[in-house]
């Protein structure tokens, strides 16, 4: 069965608030990808490219705390309701295409389900009830 996970959104302090969160739950970070390196990283402002484009934290029994900056000048503005998102980790990719097609049904969907730069195969959306959903399946996890 998939993994569900909260995925946060900061206002340029992600790093500071994974930091905080990291001194509290005691683990390691799995994942620190800043905005430099993305395709294009190195054409944004210098300020830009060192704000964390993801974030990962485990926090035991296989939950993983998962963040990124939102960015003002790429139209990301912070706001109650899309301060986060649930993240779901598919086992396949057929249950991926199920999970985004059945909750994005009736939605906004903000990035379609394609394969994207890093390997997985990545979708974004607001569900018709106004949660926030990313469903993120990489055929190379080891399951």
């Amino acid at each position: 069965m998939a993994t569900v996970n909260p995925y946060l959104n900061f206002s340029g302090n992600t790093e500071e608030a994974f930091n905080f969160y990291k001194s509290v739950f005691g683990t390691e970070f799995s994942a620190l990808v800043r905005f430099k390196d993305s395709p294009g990283g190195d054409k944004m402002p210098a300020d830009v490219q060192e704000k964390i484009m993801h974030m990962a934290l485990p926090v035991g029994n296989g939950n993983i705390l998962m963040a990124t900056d939102m960015i003002e000048s790429m139209g990301q503005i912070l706001k109650p309701g899309n301060n986060f998102s649930m993240s779901i980790t598919p086992e396949s990719e057929e249950e991926a295409h199920k999970f985004f097609n059945g909750l994005s049904a009736g939605g906004n969907i903000e990035a379609p389900f394609k394969k994207e730069f890093w390997g997985a195969y990545f979708g974004m959306f607001t569900d018709k009830f106004g949660i926030r959903w990313m469903i993120n399946y990489d055929p190379n996890l080891k399951k």
